[in-house]
């Protein structure tokens, strides 16, 4: 059997502060937000952030709406959605912090890794999405408000579904923001992004280089 890993006894200590503190965040905001009577509140904003969900919704949104000028902010924030799903994987195999005590296993499509706590992989979709639509891909400044305003509940809904600690939020958030570094840093150019999405599809482009 596997050694139990010696975990340094002052990480042991942030991170019992970081439990308890958690605790204490839930104890206290369900004397006013009960989680009975929110529990479908919060479980709303987990399918909202959920990477399959969007991965699903985003590949559809490129086929239905099909504009040769969207292909370049559709494939960027595809590849975005795939960087975060790789980086969060990564993290939380290192890691393998256990989820608070009190989290229900009832999440839906729980796969390898997303059975650790740290970080949160929901919070850091939220946050990246929020960032490429503030940073990269600027929208309107209303939509980009009500985007930060969904990833600040999806991150507040994590803690108080105790699916996560306080610091795997607070690391899901930053984690958000550097995968938005990474994306501008690598960022495809159009027809770079018209070449993978003929490369995904059986259609071609008339008129176009990949037409045959």
């Amino acid at each position: 059997m596997p050694q139990k890993r010696n975990v340094p006894s002052s990480v042991k200590n942030i991170l019992d502060v970081d439990s308890k503190l958690t605790s204490v965040i839930c104890d206290t905001v369900s004397k006013f937000l009960p989680i009975r009577k929110f529990s479908t509140y919060y479980k709303g904003l987990e399918y909202s952030c959920h990477g399959i969900i969007w991965i699903a919704f985003w590949m559809s949104y490129i086929w239905f709406v099909w504009s040769v000028s969207l292909f370049q902010m559709q494939v960027n924030f595809l590849i975005g959605l795939f960087i975060d799903i790789f980086i969060v994987a990564i993290i939380k195999s290192f890691v393998r912090r256990r989820r608070p005590v009190g989290n229900k296993n009832d999440q839906w499509v729980n796969i390898g890794p997303d059975i650790f706590s740290f970080p949160s992989g929901h919070v850091s979709r939220a946050f990246f999405i929020m960032f490429y639509f503030n940073e990269l891909y600027p929208l309107n400044g209303l939509i980009v408000m009500l985007l930060c305003i969904w990833a600040l509940a999806v991150a507040f809904s994590r803690i108080l579904l105790r699916r996560h600690h306080l610091l795997d939020v607070v690391a899901g958030s930053i984690l958000g923001y550097v995968t938005m570094l990474i994306l501008s840093v690598i960022w495809v150019d159009q027809s770079t992004a018209k070449y993978i999405v003929s490369c995904l599809s059986d259609d071609n482009f008339e008129g176009g280089d990949f037409h045959v």
